[in-house]
C-alpha cells in the first residue's frame, strides 16, 4: 500500500514543470540597396532595374544631381515589362533629396526613370538609391 501513494507522488512531480518553453525568433527580411548612376539629356530619359525578391515597401531617392545640384527632374518607380518602365509613381518636379515610396506586391522586376521634366538647359548627371526587399 505505500507504494501506491510513492507511485502517485512521482506521477505528479512529472506533470509540474517550470513551462519554459523556447521560442525561435522570427527572421526579419533583408534590406537590399541598389544605387545607380547616370546622365540624363535635355529631352532625355533613363531607366534602370532592378530585382525584388518579396513583397514590400520600396524606397527610391535622388542623392545626387550635379553640376547643378538645384535642378529639376522628372523622377518615377515603375514596373519593368521587358522593354520599358511603365511608370506607376511619378514627380515631374524631382529635386536632390525627393523620395519615392512605393510597395512592391510580389517579387519581380522594378524600375527607375529620371527624365528631363522641361527644366535642363543641359545634361545632367545623377545618382539614385533604392531600398527593397
Amino acid at each position: 500500500m505505500l507504494l501506491l501513494p510513492a507511485l502517485l507522488l512521482a506521477g505528479l512531480a512529472a506533470g509540474c514543470s517550470d513551462n519554459n518553453s523556447t521560442t525561435t525568433p522570427v527572421p526579419q527580411p533583408v534590406t537590399l540597396t541598389d544605387t545607380f548612376s547616370g546622365t540624363v539629356g535635355v529631352n532625355g530619359s533613363f531607366s534602370h532595374t532592378f530585382e525584388v525578391t518579396r513583397a514590400g515597401t520600396v524606397t527610391a531617392q535622388i542623392t545626387g544631381l550635379t553640376p547643378d545640384d538645384t535642378a529639376i527632374v522628372g523622377f518615377a518607380l515603375g514596373t519593368w515589362n521587358g522593354a520599358a518602365c511603365q511608370l506607376v509613381i511619378t514627380n515631374d518636379a524631382a529635386t536632390v533629396a525627393t523620395t519615392i515610396l512605393g510597395t512592391a506586391t510580389a517579387p519581380g522586376t522594378l524600375c527607375l526613370r529620371v527624365s528631363d521634366a522641361g527644366q535642363l538647359s543641359a545634361a545632367t548627371s545623377y545618382d539614385l538609391r533604392v531600398d527593397h526587399y
